[in-house]
């Protein structure tokens, strides 16, 4: 049995439940609000579990995943709403993931990469968008190709198209949508990794993580998060299998 008073006493003990927000994931935040405020995927999770805590919500934004990172343990935010990985839990007590996406690649025309495996070989130079979860998956598996680190999904896409890369690493909704302005580029099939889409906060928080694991569980078996996605018309978003 989740106790809902010690994980709002864990959770929000101000009173209030801040929630960092990603505002770089296009597929999680699709919008802001009359305020300002991000609106989208994440966001309403995280209203949800504000719901279900009995407290208001502040959305805490953070204009990339390494900074959201970051701010673990530094009283920026209670919850936070970011890919989960190895190097983040170090700091960060995750739920499993509620929903995931496919991380590809694209390759110019007339590419002599054809596949995911061809990618990794010496001499292969892949841009990333800097400490994304696929950057960061990225750092942890490839063995022989150089990752070329940029500021920003857009940032990644303007270098790639300049030239001096061979591929470029994001997630497969984001390459259709760059798809159009790189006529004749190709999207491989398949997929390198998935970025898993986690609840997160502080790891001596027991009673809070035991109250999101058991969220994220319901809210995935109930079709909730498939509602969030279809509310939002996100295209490239799928609900993770159960943890």
């Amino acid at each position: 049995m989740v106790d809902i008073a010690a994980a709002r006493a864990e959770l929000a003990p101000t009173g209030v439940l801040r929630a960092g927000v990603n505002m770089s994931n296009f597929l999680l935040v699709t919008g802001k609000d009359e305020a300002g405020g991000p609106v989208g995927v994440s966001p309403s999770m995280a209203a949800e579990v504000a719901k279900r805590l009995g407290v208001p919500l502040v959305k805490v934004p953070f204009s990339n995943p390494g900074l959201l990172a970051d701010a673990a343990g530094t009283d920026a935010w209670d919850i936070g709403l970011i890919g989960a990985d190895p190097l983040r839990s170090e700091k960060t007590a995750f739920t499993a993931a509620y929903c995931e996406i496919e991380a590809t690649y694209m390759v110019p025309p007339g590419s002599r990469l054809k596949t995911i495996a061809d990618v990794d070989k010496p001499g292969v130079r892949i841009c990333v968008s800097a400490r994304s979860a696929y950057d960061l998956w990225l750092e942890r598996n490839i063995q022989h190709a150089t990752l070329v680190r940029t500021e920003g999904l857009g940032g990644a896409f303007e270098m790639y198209l300049k030239g001096g890369v061979d591929a470029l690493a994001g997630l497969r909704p984001g390459l259709i949508g760059d798809h159009p302005k790189a006529p004749g580029h190709v999207i491989m099939d398949g997929k390198f990794m998935a970025v898993q889409q986690a609840i997160g906060c502080g790891k001596t928080l027991m009673a809070g993580q035991a109250f999101l694991r058991a969220f994220v569980e319901e809210a995935k078996a109930s079709g909730l998060v498939a509602s969030f996605i279809a509310q939002h018309k996100v295209v490239g978003l799928s609900v993770a299998p159960a943890g």
